[in-house]
């Protein structure tokens, strides 16, 4: 199926200048998923991860490692025993939530075929949060056949919104 995106493609031999594989570097396997989802689950200490992912401790120990060091997660002492560390949550990792939402709702769809329990909420009213989607700048959602690739320097500079560097 050709879409508008055919007429203007990425580039895609060069991986320097796209986002989809630098990020594919930090959290491209499946270990790193699933300590980012018991992240964002409230699970915070060494032991915990290993308790709840059944994952071997040489592999958490690396993956960690390399979260802490992409500035996903941030290692900080427990503040009720020092000798204890807990991962936290940076912005950067927060930032990570939409994309896990949408490859869950993703995978209950194509792979499991039914919603999955619990279900994710807004706290405010209590609701099912909705599915994941791209949305235009008006904020109407964009189906893939309505997408076009534009180069930067055809747009006006205030059409181009910059992804802020946040310090690490």
């Amino acid at each position: 199926m050709r879409t508008c995106m055919d007429k203007l493609r990425e580039p895609l031999s060069c991986t320097a200048s796209c986002g989809l594989p630098l990020a594919l570097e930090v959290m491209g396997e499946r270990w790193s998923f699933m300590i980012l989802r018991a992240a964002f689950n409230g699970v915070c200490h060494f032991e915990e991860f290993l308790e709840q992912l059944g994952i071997a401790r040489n592999i958490l120990s690396n993956r960690l490692a390399r979260l802490v060091e992409a500035g996903i997660l941030k290692r900080d002492h427990c503040s009720e025993d020092r000798r204890r560390i807990e991962y936290c949550l940076t912005s950067k990792g927060h930032d990570l939530l939409p994309a896990m939402l949408a490859l869950r709702q993703w995978g209950e769809k194509w792979a499991l075929g039914v919603p999955c329990n619990p279900v994710l909420c807004d706290a405010r009213d209590g609701l099912p949060i909705s599915q994941i989607t791209i949305r235009a700048h008006d904020d109407r959602i964009v189906r893939p056949g309505e997408l076009i690739w534009r180069e930067r320097s055809d747009l006006a500079e205030d059409q181009v919104e910059t992804p802020l560097r946040a310090a690490v």
